[in-house]
């Protein structure tokens, strides 16, 4: 069933081949193909490649016949992102706080490292 021939063997299985129909082919090599006309069989012997056939299933898989132009692609869904706060921390804060500059961001985490650190004193005095 392999090689140059093997896509008129091939239609065999394309379309079924039901109980009396058809004609079994033995090869050499002990492989059985199942031919559904005399056409396909005398196609068969002859080597004809059936994907160069343009009335084959196999040539109509390969160059896209007989698909419908709408439901060949499925639209994707895009995920939609919001901004939001989180809890103790509105949208506003957080923005304005990622704008900031490097500096005034290190003095303010300079400043609650003395308060910390003043609290810390105080609680440890008492």
């Amino acid at each position: 069933m392999g090689g140059v021939a093997g896509g008129i063997a091939r239609e065999a299985k394309d379309s079924r081949i039901y109980p009396s129909r058809g004609r079994t082919f033995i090869s050499a090599d002990s492989k059985t193909h199942r031919f559904l006309s005399s056409k396909t069989e005398s196609l068969y012997h002859q080597r004809k490649n059936g994907r160069i056939l343009s009335w084959t299933p196999h040539y109509r898989r390969i160059n896209n016949k007989g698909v419908v132009q709408g439901a060949a692609k499925k639209r994707t869904r895009r995920n939609v992102k919001y901004n939001r706060g989180v809890v103790g921390a509105s949208w506003e804060t957080i923005n304005a706080r990622r704008n900031e500059k490097p500096e005034v961001r290190a003095e303010a985490i300079a400043k609650a490292k003395a308060k910390a650190q003043s609290k810390t004193r105080t609680a440890t005095k008492a």
